[in-house]
């Protein structure tokens, strides 16, 4: 079942990707509770990153079906926000990421922070959270990169 690309509060439909970032208390196992609330679920995770702030953890991850994913997060009762991340396809060659960096820089966009997807369907991929995500998948685009949405992690 093939879905429009996540549209934003705003109406725009350009494609974005929602990344749930969960607040765990900084304690051994906490992860693995995290990943055990999911266990039942049809829910891929297909990138993770940990940040550690001391009394607790920030996990931000993307789901193959961030819906499922929320709820059952919900249900486990963990504190979550949601957010729009860019996700683009590497191009090939060992200078892939520095091309990104590059077209991103001719529109003057700043990237706060980025991970790898973990997906081997999609190929190497990159997660972005940028200050302008309409401006960045615009030049992304034009510069012919491909950039996801989240029907495409779907069909991985």
């Amino acid at each position: 079942m093939e879905r429009p690309p996540f549209e934003t509060m705003e109406g725009q439909a350009f494609p974005l990707v929602r990344q749930v970032s969960v607040f765990l208390e900084n304690r051994v196992g906490q992860l693995l509770k995290l990943c055990q609330s999911l266990e039942h679920e049809n829910v891929k995770i297909l990138a993770l990153s940990a940040v550690d702030s001391g009394d607790c953890a920030i996990i931000r991850l993307i789901f193959d079906v961030t819906d499922q994913a929320l709820a059952a997060l919900a249900k486990a009762q963990f504190p979550v926000s949601v957010s729009e991340l860019v996700v683009v396809r590497l191009p090939p060659g060992k200078r892939a990421m520095m091309t990104v960096w590059s077209a991103l820089l001719t529109a003057e966009i700043n990237v706060s922070y980025a991970y790898p997807l973990l997906a081997a369907g999609c190929g190497p991929a990159i997660a972005l959270a940028v200050d302008n995500v309409e401006m960045a998948v615009d030049t992304l685009q034009r510069h012919k990169f491909e950039v996801l949405g989240e029907a495409d992690l779907e069909a991985l």
